[in-house]
């Protein structure tokens, strides 16, 4: 199997989590580096992807609003609509070559959906796909965000896990564009805080056994990568 390195951040700004995922798929892309997935928290942030106007027309705040809580809106360059990270989520950034055998788009959606339903199943939690729609969902709640880009089949951006998150953030939005749908929390589902380190050894694990890869090194925060 192919190596990953596991980088757990913690607490990252999102323009600096935006610049080191640039500048890792650019080692990637020159096979300076082999792949990577960072494991990060942001603080409240907006984030829009690249259809449309971005989810700019589904933020229910006003700009005001938004400044005296302290939340910041950027563009990611990722697919998708408008989503929200916050204290309390799991953050996924992998960087991935996906050549030579696995360069379908949609196949590596369906991937990342696939490891984060095996992880939250692990703790309990029983998500499914909603048909026509992305990412992670307990009946019609969603837990967990994916939104991708791929560049020459080197992957950035990906998935962002509702731990213990304050989904009263999400009604800042119209999250993911999607109005008729709400959204919940590992927290809120299984009735109390979650281990968040235990959240992230279940997500490595899946994503090594979906993807199959094997985990070589894993540096937290404070260590040398």
């Amino acid at each position: 199997m192919k190596p990953i390195e596991i980088r757990r951040l913690g607490n990252v700004a999102y323009v600096e989590a935006l610049a080191l995922q640039r500048a890792l798929v650019e080692d990637r892309r020159a096979g300076r580096i082999g792949d990577v997935l960072l494991l990060v928290e942001h603080p409240h942030v907006l984030t829009l992807g690249v259809r449309g106007d971005g989810g700019r027309s589904h933020i229910l705040a006003s700009a005001e609003t938004l400044a005296l809580r302290g939340i910041e809106v950027h563009e990611t360059g990722r697919g998708g609509d408008i989503t929200y990270h916050g204290p309390g989520q799991i953050v996924g950034y992998p960087i991935v070559d996906l050549q030579p055998d696995r360069c379908d788009v949609h196949r590596y959606i369906r991937d990342l959906e696939e490891v984060l339903i095996r992880a939250v199943g692990e703790l309990g939690v029983e998500a499914t796909r909603v048909p026509g729609l992305t990412g992670v969902w307990v009946g019609r709640e969603k837990v967990a965000a994916i939104g991708v880009r791929i560049s020459r089949w080197v992957t950035s951006h990906g998935f962002a896990l509702n731990v213990d998150s304050d989904v009263e953030y999400f009604n800042l939005i119209v999250p993911c564009g999607i109005p008729d749908r709400g959204v919940t929390s590992l927290g809120r589902l299984l009735g109390g805080p979650v281990d968040r380190k235990l959240v992230e050894d279940c997500i490595v694990a899946h994503f090594c056994d979906v993807f199959e890869r094997a985990t070589v090194l894993a540096a937290s925060v404070g260590e040398t990568p």
